[in-house]
């Protein structure tokens, strides 16, 4: 190959990039190989140029080879997508605008002075919670048999279902500009992207179903005590299970058993491959282990030996002779108990009479 200069292209590091911004075609290719051709004679060109700058950086050594640090990328690509626009303002940000009002970052802790204790400011435990109050002090408007604490309730969820009435008028308003969040636009996947002229999709029946099963199994009860729509069928959302090889070897199971240990040795193997072996350590430590093997049976033997030596003691026979009224005695007690019995039987007949 003819001798580059680096300097007739454009090189850019940080991408690994290079071009060529004067090249021109001396002629227009008759046929579409000597088109081909031509484009792999001026890429094999650029990569040579592009490697031999490479080559110039400062090199670290390490095992698997040199290790070239790039600089930061100098070439300002396209962005892919176009900008977002502008969020509109909502009716109280204009309001805000209109009046001069600033906003001002508020302390997470406030001081109760219920409780006399710090605590957070919205949330869990929080300041003023209708919870710590015990008492509320009636007022002249009340109306007699109402129940305070029902109403406040009661005017806590008005307020909660006006925020989020205010909510989506904001994001009505925001979807009619094409301004849409961006997590707005990926949780409501049936809306177009800003910016492309995709059409709306339509969802299948199939679709909703297993969206909405997936919805109701993310709760922890999986969906059981949820509130079913009428007409609604209960969603049977199988669960993913972990497959293990069964415990009984039956046909084929060798070679799957075979496999998983080829698996695991290789990925140890190719962890430690740089790594020389060492023949004279992996020998002594065979010697070692085979020495503790015998030493470990020589003990176990000789624990054995003298445990069956304790053990094997001379019987003791009796030399006492057996005594002579022992034979006697059991024929006397049974010639008492015989006579016993007849003097008894004939005292019964007696009294009997």
């Amino acid at each position: 190959m003819e001798s580059l200069n680096p300097n007739q292209f454009q090189i850019d590091l940080g991408y690994l990039l290079a071009c060529n911004p004067n090249h021109h075609f001396p002629s227009i290719p008759s046929s579409r190989e000597e088109l081909a051709k031509e484009c792999v004679q001026k890429g094999t060109e650029l990569a040579q140029a592009l490697a031999n700058v490479l080559f110039l950086l400062p090199a670290t050594e390490d095992v698997d080879g040199p290790i070239v640090k790039l600089p930061p990328p100098t070439t300002r690509l396209p962005r892919e997508k176009p900008f977002p626009k502008p969020k509109p303002p909502t009716k109280w940000e204009e309001f805000a605008k209109r009046k001069g009002i600033k906003k001002h970052k508020k302390d997470k802790i406030v001081y109760d002075e219920q409780t006399n204790k710090w605590k957070r400011r919205y949330g869990y435990d929080r300041v003023n919670d209708d919870a710590d109050i015990p008492i509320i002090e009636a007022k002249m408007t009340d109306e007699p048999g109402e129940d305070p604490f029902s109403t406040r309730k009661a005017e806590k969820k008005q307020r909660v279902e006006k925020q989020e009435k205010n909510r989506l008028k904001n994001l009505k308003h925001a979807e009619r500009v094409g301004a849409l969040p961006s997590h707005v636009q990926l949780a409501a996947t049936a809306l177009p992207i800003t910016g492309s002229q995709v059409p709306q999709k339509k969802f299948s029946k199939t679709e909703l179903a297993e969206v909405a099963g997936t919805a109701a199994t993310s709760t922890a009860s999986g969906g059981k005590f949820d509130k079913k729509l009428p007409g609604e069928k209960p969603q049977n959302m199988k669960g993913k299970h972990r497959k293990f090889l069964p415990v009984a070897q039956g046909r084929g199971m060798g070679s799957q058993e075979r496999e998983q240990t080829e698996k695991i040795l290789n990925k140890l193997i190719s962890k430690n491959s740089h790594e020389p072996i060492d023949v004279n350590k992996a020998v002594n430590k065979l010697n070692v282990q085979k020495e503790k093997k015998q030493k470990y049976k020589q003990d176990k033997s000789s624990k054995s030996s003298s445990k069956s030596a304790g053990k094997l003691k001379p019987k003791k026979t009796s030399f006492k002779k057996p005594s002579r009224g022992s034979s006697k005695k059991g024929s006397s007690k049974k010639g008492s108990s015989k006579r016993g019995s007849s003097k008894k039987g004939s005292s019964k007949k007696g009294s009997s009479k």
